[in-house]
């Protein structure tokens, strides 16, 4: 980007008011001129003569000068622009291939990446570089940075959305940034003047000015001091009357101090300075109350007396002046109350917003500047539920102007995509700075994990907030055990050691239910089912789900407890349908009692018990009893056939830690199996598609058993063999091992 860092070093000439390079004779650099009084003439538009409290006329070498300045300056913006590919910006860079770091075999967990370790690995500064995935978002802010257009990115928490939105701000060009400041208006003290210029000249501008008030007000003090004395010697030598002379002296003294602060307020305030940034500004207003979003007037206890503060010396300027000519990112953007929304709106469709008081009990409520520029492009972002209470307006104004992404929560499992990932690791630790760089090995589990966390076989998680915390607190472990490097071994105690807090309520309820020994782990009971649930997103537990049905004395119903009860019904509508067809049990006579077992301290989410329940319901029906070694989970159709569900890889871990021998799970979840190396032996997986295939793994009592299955096989499957039947498929567990440490895909 040569072409770039030339502009912005040619800038620096125009606006960088300690540059040591040779300045030019006009423009920014100059240095000021004098007046004819002797006194420094400010660098400004207006200046303030003698006594006087009012600005005075505009002057015309000072505008002059500012303008020629700007007009030089975009002179050579527009000409760097047009050297300047836009497009290239925010390429992927490759992991280099110097010496140690060469592709080999890319069948590999580091996609044949040939490292010692993270310090082979070189890091791209820019940010847009060092973002992972999310390519069609990543395009987006590039369009959007080029055509400054609006972005709202929608998605899981941790998947780069504020990453992208601080990459666009490099993106934008410097040399369009401006400084903003406040002038007195003499003609209403409550409406504060506005003006822009050059980045770099607000500091000059407020310079001049305080330095012009400084000698005026040292030329008043030295006349107040000899008026004093006058005084003081007439009132002593000539009329005799000392009192009355200190009492002339005090009320001097008062009004020249008064003349030295109006002289004082007149010296502009400087709202937005832009002088030392090296990019353009990111503003994060994620949260914001209304007066850090929209700007405030601070409230002035000292309201007369000549001891107030200038009006326009109190306005404070709001995120969205800040982010003029930048980015204005809010995350949560639901989380905005509607008239910050509506403001914002206002601030986008026309470019300016004044400054006024926030709260109407303050006494900068009276007070509103002219418009402030507001220029910014904004990016807002949130989770699904942020469009629901988001003002409808301004996501049209957002659309309107812009483009809407959905960020990517996994990517497919590619060489390219796992070496992106060992720089992932090498990033973190770059910018954190205080760990230890990683092993191969190290950086191989960091794979490993993003493979299980993505759910899906041959799939990475984006998700790289949670994953970049595993790799944060495995250094620590390495860093205070002395180690130069952190290991595979640091790793996997970082694993263990930031457990999420579901995760570590689960085990705690899985050790209390071993105390009471709730999970019956041998032998076969009627009506009794382990079934599987999910605490939050990433923690499996054993949910017992017991069933009984029994004559009703009146209409049959469906008994649950709490808020399964709804599941329940539905599963066992989905189940009748299925027994009318082979039983000739009236459902509707009875009464199903359905009791989950301490489910108050589990999340069941949806009908991922449904197979479960239908399991229970039959057996308590038929009198047949229940393999207690085993558990399962899925959805049920009405007819039958057992539909994917999610969290299986940590249903399957937790049905291992329990102790239980066979799992059965959804056919279609097959290949989102991806269970750590230690349970791989401990447990056997078995994938189903049908109710009949569930029925013929759970139930025990043969030859009743097979009786039954035959012929609830025949009957929902109209005789025909289901392709994925008990006898076709694999045996238990073969197929469905150790996901995590599956072969890289070919």
């Amino acid at each position: 980007m040569t072409d770039d860092h030339d502009a912005r070093e040619r800038h620096d000439e125009v606006a960088a008011p300690d540059s040591k390079q040779e300045t030019p004779t006009t423009g920014a650099n100059s240095d000021p001129p004098t007046d004819g009084a002797g006194g420094h003439e400010v660098g400004d538009d207006r200046t303030v003569s003698g006594d006087s409290t009012h600005e005075s006329e505009v002057s015309e070498s000072d505008d002059a000068e500012v303008e020629t300045d700007a007009e030089e300056l975009d002179t050579r913006t527009e000409a760097d622009a047009e050297e300047l590919d836009i497009d290239a910006l925010g390429s992927d860079v490759a992991v280099e291939t110097t010496e140690g770091t060469e592709i080999g075999d890319e069948d590999t967990l580091l996609g044949g990446l040939a490292i010692d370790s993270t310090d082979d690995i070189e890091v791209p500064e820019r940010l847009v570089d060092q973002v992972i995935g999310q390519e069609h978002a990543r395009d987006v802010i590039m369009k959007a940075a080029k055509q400054r257009r609006h972005v709202m990115m929608i998605g899981s928490p941790g998947t780069g959305k504020s990453m992208l939105a601080k990459a666009m701000s490099e993106l934008l060009p410097k040399e369009e940034l401006q400084d903003v400041l406040a002038y007195h208006n003499p003609d209403d003290g409550n409406n504060p003047k506005i003006r822009t210029v050059p980045a770099g000249k607000g500091e000059q501008i407020v310079a001049a000015h305080r330095e012009e008030a400084r000698k005026r007000n040292q030329t008043r003090t030295f006349l107040m001091w000899i008026v004093i004395a006058v005084v003081l010697g007439y009132a002593l030598l000539i009329a005799g009357e000392l009192l009355l002379g200190i009492i002339a002296a005090v009320i001097v003294y008062f009004i020249f101090r008064s003349g030295n602060r109006s002289s004082s307020a007149m010296i502009p305030n400087l709202l937005v300075n832009n002088a030392d940034r090296t990019s353009a500004p990111f503003q994060d207003a994620t949260g914001a109350h209304a007066g850090a979003l929209l700007g405030d007037v601070r409230h002035d206890p000292y309201q007369s007396g000549g001891m107030e503060t200038p009006s326009h010396d109190r306005v404070e300027p709001g995120a969205i002046h800040k982010a003029n000519k930048g980015v204005l990112f809010v995350d949560e953007i639901n989380t905005l109350d509607i008239r910050s929304q509506q403001h914002l709106m206002t601030a986008i469709q026309e470019g300016e917003f004044s400054i006024t008081g926030q709260s109407e009990r303050s006494s900068g409520a009276m007070v509103q500047t002219e418009p402030v520029p507001t220029d910014f492009i904004m990016i807002a972002a949130g989770n699904l539920d942020a469009m629901e209470n988001m003002h409808p307006a301004l996501r049209s104004r957002i659309k309107g102007y812009g483009y809407e992404v959905y960020m990517d929560d996994t990517i497919e499992d590619t060489p390219d995509m796992r070496r992106k990932y060992a720089r992932f690791v090498a990033q973190e630790v770059a910018n954190d700075g205080r760990l230890p760089a990683f092993t191969t090995e190290a950086i191989e589990e960091v794979v490993l994990e993003a493979r299980r966390r993505a759910g899906r076989k041959g799939h990475l998680t984006l998700e790289f907030r949670n994953l970049g915390g595993l790799v944060r607190v495995a250094g620590d472990i390495a860093r205070g055990e002395g180690s130069p490097f952190t290991t595979r071994d640091h790793v996997l105690q970082a694993k263990r050691r930031s457990r999420s807090i579901e995760q570590q309520l689960a085990d705690d309820y899985i050790e209390r239910r071993k105390d009471y020994d709730l999970t019956v782990r041998e032998g076969g009971i009627v009506g009794r089912v382990n079934g599987l649930a999910v605490m939050g997103q990433d923690s499996g537990i054993v949910m017992p789900v017991m069933a009984e049905v029994t004559p009703s004395q009146g209409p049959g119903d469906v008994i649950a407890t709490g808020l399964l009860k709804e599941m329940a019904e539905e599963s066992v509508q989905n189940v009748s349908a299925i027994i009318k067809k082979f039983s000739d049990e009236n459902l509707g006579e009875m009464d199903v009692h359905i009791q989950f077992v301490q489910a108050g301290q589990a999340g069941v989410d949806g009908d991922s018990a449904s197979v479960t329940v239908a399991t229970a319901v039959i057996s308590a029906l038929e009198d047949a009893p229940v393999d207690q070694r085993v558990a399962m989970t899925g959805s049920l159709s009405v007819r039958g056939d057992v539909l994917p569900v999610g969290g299986v890889t940590y249903k399957i871990e937790a049905a291992a830690k329990a102790g239980l021998k066979t799992v059965i799970i959804p056919r279609a979840n097959e290949q989102d199996v991806m269970i750590e190396d230690e349970f791989a032996e401990m447990i056997d997986i078995v994938p189903v598609s049908h109710i009949s295939e569930v029925l013929d793994v759970a139930l025990v009592g043969e030859p009743e058993k097979d009786g039954f299955v035959d012929r609830l096989r025949h009957l929902t499957l109209g005789g025909r063999k289901s392709p994925d039947a008990v006898g076709d498929r694999e045996s238990p567990g073969t197929g469905v091992g150790s996901g995590g440490r599956s072969p890289a895909p070919q």
